[in-house]
């Protein structure tokens, strides 16, 4: 894909995903399609095995935006990364198409592997502000990261995930919506237990009631009949 038809994609991508924009003219301001110009550049150059031109434009690249990727990394169309701000992207990583990343987040590694040590992002995933995926690992198509997350294992395609660390609570199969980039409205698996937990002491606390009122009933039925007289 040439320069200008980069640019073209990269002002369409900003202006479907991002309800803030107003006019093309603003995209030329936004962190993502400034930090997504600089990588393509960066990647061009990495590929050539002029490693330290592509580490040189994408340092400039983090300088402006604060979004770092590095040059190495591999990347499908479609990238958008919202606001931006200490975004991190490993060399080794592989990120598909259409996928959203939010501020804050990290696709790095654990500091122990050699080789591929960053995740791999499925087509159309979202990842929300804070989340950490760290590791060798896959982030199935279709899945949702809930914000704050750290993901240190395998997502199964079409799955939600919460927490830290972070669990899938949520996998039904259908593809996530382009339009469904909602941080918000994620399973609260803590909040579900402490609901469960609540119901299950109050269903025991009544039943403790009941026991003790059937032993009330008891002992007042059975001091009855020790106070009846003896028949004749």
């Amino acid at each position: 894909m040439g320069f200008i038809r980069n640019v073209r994609e990269e002002i369409r991508i900003v202006r479907e995903r991002d309800p803030a924009i107003h006019s093309s003219m603003e995209v030329f301001l936004y962190p993502s399609f400034k930090a997504m110009l600089h990588y393509r550049i960066a990647h061009k150059l990495y590929l050539g095995g002029h490693y330290f031109l592509a580490r040189y434009v994408s340092q400039r690249g983090a300088r402006k935006t604060g979004i770092e990727i590095h040059p190495g990394a591999k990347i499908g169309k479609g990238l958008f990364i919202d606001h931006g701000n200490g975004v991190i992207i490993g060399e080794t990583t592989v990120i598909g198409d259409n996928v959203t990343l939010y501020q804050g987040v990290t696709l790095g590694g654990t500091g122990k592997e050699h080789g591929k040590r960053h995740p791999t992002i499925g087509d159309n995933v979202m990842i929300s502000a804070g989340a950490k995926v760290l590791g060798s690992f896959t982030i199935g198509a279709n899945s949702k990261i809930g914000a704050g997350s750290v993901v240190l294992g395998e997502v199964p395609p079409n799955s939600t995930v919460v927490g830290v660390p972070g669990r899938v609570v949520k996998r039904d199969n259908r593809s996530l919506p382009r339009e469904d980039m909602n941080q918000t409205d994620l399973p609260d698996p803590v909040r579900e237990d402490i609901i469960c937990l609540q119901q299950a002491n109050t269903e025991l606390v009544n039943r403790l009631l009941s026991l003790e009122e059937e032993l009330k009933r008891l002992k007042k039925a059975q001091g009855q009949a020790g106070n009846t007289p003896p028949e004749k």
